[in-house]
């Protein structure tokens, strides 16, 4: 767990005021106390790689969706693509980010936010990257993978909605 105790409380904020403000069709499928995950089991669920599919948006308006390793660190997913792919043209155009990770019909975490670079091409990085960085090396290092091809960009989602579902939290969310 990468998250610091303030970290974990502005998480659960986070998911508690995003289901209150969301409409009643989606309150009645994700009802706090029985089909929601707090911020400690969301760390939980979420540890390691998770594959995204994340939504960006056109010129003309029009969504596109495609899939992207996902790392869920201090609270924030983290998700890299080629410098050229048009995602990556369509995030420095317009931040606006939609970022699911799902497990079948009993796990969804939603989030909705914004794309910030962490390593912009010809500008200086993000006062996190040094760290993200180091953690994408071990991670994929250590499954004979680079993340940093020629041409890589990475994102740090900073969510203005989060809301986390499972069919059976405690079971989902139990230590491995």
């Amino acid at each position: 767990m990468f998250e610091t105790p303030d970290e974990m409380r502005s998480l659960q904020v986070l998911l508690d005021t995003s289901l209150a403000g969301s409409g009643s069709h989606l309150r009645s499928i994700v009802r706090p106390g029985e089909s929601t995950l707090g911020a400690e089991q969301v760390v939980r669920v979420c540890r390691g790689m998770c594959t995204l599919a994340v939504a960006t948006v056109t010129q003309r308006g029009e969504p596109r969706i495609s899939g992207v390793d996902g790392h869920l660190l201090h609270g924030r997913w983290i998700v890299g693509t080629h410098r050229r792919a048009a995602k990556a043209r369509h995030l420095a155009a317009r931040p606006g980010i939609s970022a699911t990770f799902l497990r079948g019909e009993e796990l969804g975490v939603f989030t909705h936010g914004h794309a910030v670079a962490l390593n912009p091409e010809g500008a200086g990085s993000d006062p996190a990257w040094p760290a993200v960085r180091a953690h994408l090396v071990d991670h994929y290092e250590a499954h004979g993978d680079d993340p940093f091809w020629d041409e890589s960009i990475w994102y740090r989602i900073d969510p203005t909605w989060m809301v986390a579902y499972s069919s059976d939290p405690a079971r989902v969310s139990a230590p491995p």
